[in-house]
């Protein structure tokens, strides 16, 4: 059985912008949102539900950066707080777990491959199957309502970070 790993983002290139001012955020086109609904505000960091009380940073994030077609960005909420990307082995985050998803496969060129619409609880299954076809490299989960990123998956064995198609 295949093995995989969904990881969250590296808080370090973001870390400049938290504790900023509104107008210093303004100026690098991110807004501070105040949670004040769970779910609501998935951190893309810890793989987590903000909590009421939180706040999140809003921004646009390339998560497709390759100069390829594919090449995108989009909003994304970040926490403040955190510290470390969260790493799941082998197991959905209910972050994702709980929200339609938009599974897109990419192979190491950085081309889209095959895309799926899931409902979380079908997610592991539609990784493993991706995963199955060998020409596959990575996989990107998005939001399916909203188009936001979610998370990169990795296939297990090949734990290599792929930065989000670097």
């Amino acid at each position: 059985m295949s093995t995989y790993r969904i990881s969250g983002l590296d808080p370090a290139p973001f870390r400049a912008l938290f504790g900023l001012d509104a107008a210093a955020l303004q100026a690098h086109g991110v807004q501070r949102c105040y949670v004040d609904q769970s779910p609501g505000f998935p951190d893309r960091i810890q793989l987590q539900e903000l909590a009421i009380g939180d706040t999140a940073l809003l921004l646009n994030y390339e998560h497709q950066p390759a100069p390829t077609p594919y090449r995108a960005s989009h909003a994304i909420f970040i926490s403040e707080k955190a510290t470390h990307a969260a790493r799941f082995d082998n197991q959905v985050p209910q972050v994702l777990r709980s929200r339609l998803i938009s599974l897109r496969a990419f192979d190491a060129q950085h081309a889209m491959l095959d895309a799926e619409v899931v409902e979380g609880q079908q997610l592991e299954a539609q990784i493993r199957l991706f995963f199955a076809n060998p020409n596959v490299a990575y996989l990107h989960a998005h939001n399916a309502k909203r188009g936001c990123y979610a998370a990169l998956v990795t296939r297990g064995d090949d734990v290599t970070t792929i930065a989000s198609g670097a």
